[in-house]
């Protein structure tokens, strides 16, 4: 065998083929040759790339909201099946004749001017979230005083488990005004007005930021039938109880 002309080996400008050289360079072209990844946000359950105006979907065990694309939302849609996630509608009303009588905000102690109220089917009860410097805070509920808001306001009764939410705002300088609206719209609201909470009593800024976004939902809603209240969620209201505080909130937005 002659050694030094390779011995048959095959060595030579094509050598490296043999030591996988090759293959290397080809996936290095690959890859480089490969999309960059989209920018921007994705759907949380299928990872495809959505538009920063989409849609969510909650987990009705943990109350989180998840970033869905109009695919994976509209897997959810049904309200009467029995799934771990509910699609997020896009309802927004409002309430003209909406009364909250003397002292009624007190007695549901809301130590600020504003919260949300939505229907937990998985507590078995409504639950009160206020906003504050450290986001959403779930308030106690006392069961007596959100039934007597219930029965003076029948039509509220419309608002879907879950997925709808009541944003009242309490009396203090103009009258007390409730708006039924998509439940991450309230968790957004609670969002901005952390960032921008100063002081004691969350700052002017805070203060302008829920009067625009209040013009904004007050544009957008169309009023509610006066004698609409859901048979479903009347029954349900006589099964809440009071919820536990989970933080401290602090006055304000009055």
């Amino acid at each position: 065998m002659n050694m030094e002309n390779g011995g048959g080996t095959g060595r030579g400008p094509e050598s490296g083929q043999a030591n996988g050289t090759l293959p290397v360079a080809l996936l290095r072209r690959i890859s480089a040759n490969r999309p960059a990844p989209a920018a921007g946000e994705c759907c949380e359950m299928c990872g495809e790339p959505i538009s920063d105006a989409h849609q969510h979907v909650v987990d009705l065990g943990s109350h989180a909201m998840m970033c869905t694309c109009r695919p994976c939302y509209l897997l959810f849609t049904d309200a009467t099946a029995h799934m771990r996630y509910r699609s997020v509608p896009d309802r927004y009303l409002s309430f003209p004749g909406f009364d909250l009588g003397p002292g009624q905000w007190d007695e549901l102690e809301i130590p600020v001017g504003l919260a949300f109220f939505f229907h937990s089917s998985k507590l078995g009860r409504t639950v009160a979230f206020y906003p504050g410097p450290a986001g959403a805070t779930e308030s106690e509920l006392p069961l007596a005083a959100w039934d007597a808001v219930l029965a003076r306001n029948p039509a509220l009764g419309l608002a879907a488990p879950d997925t709808e939410a009541l944003l009242i705002r309490g009396p203090g300088r103009a009258a007390a005004d409730c708006h039924l609206v998509p439940v991450d719209a309230c968790y957004e609201l609670v969002g901005r007005l952390r960032r921008l909470w100063r002081g004691f009593d969350g700052g002017q800024e805070a203060r302008d930021e829920l009067a625009a976004f209040f013009d904004r939902i007050s544009r957008r809603s169309v009023p509610a039938p006066a004698d609409s209240a859901s048979p479903a969620s009347a029954s349900a209201a006589s099964g809440r109880e009071a919820s536990d505080s989970t933080g401290s909130g602090a006055g304000g937005f009055r």
